[in-house]
Formats: structure tokens, sequence, C-alpha cells
């Protein structure tokens, strides 16, 4: 195998593709990149058997071959080499050879043979969104998955394609989020439960270009993504997903308009008080029409403020966990927000008129009487 391609284009493919080496494993190929050079095409490909990448790198092929070479070492040594063409050639022992300019290094690597292939995908549930739409659903879903190692199904996201519409759903016991997105065409009903490691190294491989489009394979095992020139598979989490319905469709007795920048800024400002140990909640209390009443009170000092809102309905002092609710502010674009409530011991749901998106915070047990 010999190949020849600048350094800025095999810096490029190797990032996408280090997504999915393995750096806990006692499987040394685990930890390896696939250099596979056909007689038009060169790939990279790393597999840690849960997650698969594969990517075209733009190139010459001077000599058709496969080896494969330990990720880290190879993506250091590259990164320090000049900004030029690189020729990555193998020897029948084993033994890759990196030259660029005046440096040349010899380094161990294994045979390509070895390596687990990518698992194959049959391609016949799918759907089809801009990467632009798939970025942002990851970006405002992401941040209400559990890492609980005891209920693996809260440590990914729900994607359910159902009536032309895709649902994606994240939680963690202590709040939800849910992006609806309607899709063109036709398309088959699906339920998966997507790894979330899959979906945060996603979204930072794909461009989220508007017009650049992403193809979604479904199979009852298998997670495919297929973008630019890069393939990315994943395993799906097993099991049933939670029911979060009857949480979707909660009576309200309070509905309140705010501004999103003034209410987040408000937290924020709140939160400097509040410890992560101190669990300290921030205080709502909305008892007129115009204006909501926020306080922390915790050891290092207290804080008082007022927002004005447009509030419909009864009055009510309720009692939050401030990053939960910084989370979702922050990824919301919508100028003005609304919330919905109907007791200090019931969630608080945010969403828009058309429920594009819909957040599901629950509330920290206050004593009400105390404010």
């Amino acid at each position: 195998m010999k190949i020849k391609c600048s350094k800025s284009n095999l810096l490029s493919a190797l990032n996408i593709v280090s997504k999915a080496v393995s750096t806990k494993t006692t499987m040394p190929i685990l930890e390896c990149v696939l250099i596979d050079v056909y007689s038009d095409s060169i790939k990279l490909t790393a597999n840690d058997l849960e997650l698969g990448i594969e990517t075209a790198l733009e190139g010459s092929v001077i000599e058709m071959g496969r080896i494969a070479i330990e990720a880290k070492l190879f993506i250091d040594i590259v990164r320090k080499l000049p900004d030029s063409d690189i020729y990555i050639e193998s020897t029948p022992d084993y033994k890759t050879i990196i030259r660029c300019e005046k440096a040349k290094f010899t380094i161990s690597s294994k045979s390509g043979e070895d390596f687990t292939e990518l698992p194959s995908i049959e391609k016949e549930k799918s759907i089809s969104i801009s990467q632009f739409t798939l970025k942002e659903v990851i970006r405002q879903t992401i941040f209400s998955i559990s890492d609980n190692e005891y209920n693996k199904l809260m440590s990914g996201e729900l994607f359910e394609v159902k009536d032309g519409k895709l649902t994606v759903v994240s939680l963690d016991g202590h709040r939800i989020s849910l992006r609806n997105i309607e899709l063109g065409g036709n398309s088959v009903n699906v339920k998966v439960v997507v790894p979330g490691k899959t979906l945060n190294d996603l979204s930072k491989i794909i461009s989220g270009g508007v017009e650049d489009m992403v193809n979604i394979y479904f199979t009852d095992k298998h997670i495919l993504f297929e973008f630019d020139n890069t393939t990315v598979v994943s395993r799906l989490l097993e099991g049933d997903y939670f029911k979060i319905a009857q949480m979707l469709t909660m009576d309200h007795k309070i509905k309140v308009n705010v501004n999103n920048r003034e209410f987040l800024d408000c937290i924020d400002r709140a939160s400097l008080l509040i410890k992560e140990s101190d669990k300290k909640p921030i205080v709502i209390n909305i008892k007129d029409d115009n204006n909501m009443y926020l306080k922390v009170d915790t050891l290092m000092g207290s804080m008082n403020e007022e927002i004005e809102i447009n509030k419909t309905g009864e009055d009510i002092i309720i009692g939050f966990n401030p990053k939960f609710l910084i989370d979702v502010m922050r990824v919301i674009d919508d100028e003005t927000i609304t919330l919905y409530m109907r007791d200090s011991k019931s969630p608080c749901i945010i969403r828009d008129d058309k429920e594009s998106f819909v957040y599901i915070v629950l509330p920290v047990n206050i004593n009400v009487d105390a404010y």
C-alpha cells in the first residue's frame, strides 16, 4: 500500500474516524485506524464494536493495499508534520513509513485483514433530513440524557418516526427534552434508542449545512448515518423507551409568557450564589399578571429580582434547580417562551405553539409557606 495526500485532508479524515477508536479495550486492533486503498479510492475506518466510522480520504493511489495503524500515535505524528504532502507506505513486515518533506517516521502496524469490518446494514427503513436540522436536534436534546450506568436507556435518545414526523426524546429523571421534525416524502414508522455518545460524536463531525443532507437508515440493532463522504454506524440500545405521553398532556392552571434572554440572564446571575453541593433552588413567585419574582437564598448570600411577564391563571410559588432551567433556555432560539404550570409539585412544561419543541422540568420540593 502506498498513497499520497495533503496533511490537511489526512488530518481532517483522521479527526472524523478517531471518534470511533476504542480507548479502553483489551483488543489492540480496536485502537487502530484502517487505511484501505483501492484502485480509485482511499478509505479510513475506525470501529470500537459499538460505533464505527468510515470516511473517504482525498489523495492519490500509488499502490493498493490495507494496513491498520495505532490511531493515537498516527494522529500525533500527522499533527506535528509540516503543512505539505504526506506519503504513507506499508511494508511486507507490517511497518508503515510516513514521509513529509525531510521528516520520515517508521512505525509498527498491523495487518488490515485483522481489522473488524463495519456491520452490513440493510437500507430498507430510512429518512433524510438536513445536516443543520440533525445538528440542531442533537444540540437541543443531548443535555438531558443521563450517564446513569444502571439505566442504559436514559443514556440514549429515542428516535421515533411516525406519520411523517421524527420525534427525538431524551430524559434523565429530572427533565425531558423533545423535538418534533416534519419529514418530507414517504417514511416508514420506526422506533429506536440511539446512544448519546453516538449522537455527541456525530454532531461534532457533520458540517451543519442547511442544503447538505443526512440519510438515516434503521434496523433492529443498528442505525446508519450517511453524509458527505462519511458513514457512521452505531449499535442501538435495547429495551422499551419510557412512556411520557401522559406528562405531555398534563392540564395546566397557569400560563406565563416571558422574554427568554431576560429569564436566562436572571437565573444565570442567581446561580452565582449556588454551589452544586448546596442543591439550593431558585424560587419563582408569580402573584400578579405582570411580574415574576425570583429569589435565591444560600450561605453565600441572597438575590432577589423581578421580570416582566404576561400571565393568565392562578398564582404560584415553585422551586427549580437553576441548572435545569438554564440548559433549556440556552437551546431555545425563540425570543419569548411560554411556561405551563399546575402547582408547586407538578412539572413545568415549556413549549411553542406548534410543539416543535417541548421541555419538561421537575420542580424542587420547597416549603411554600416560607415564601
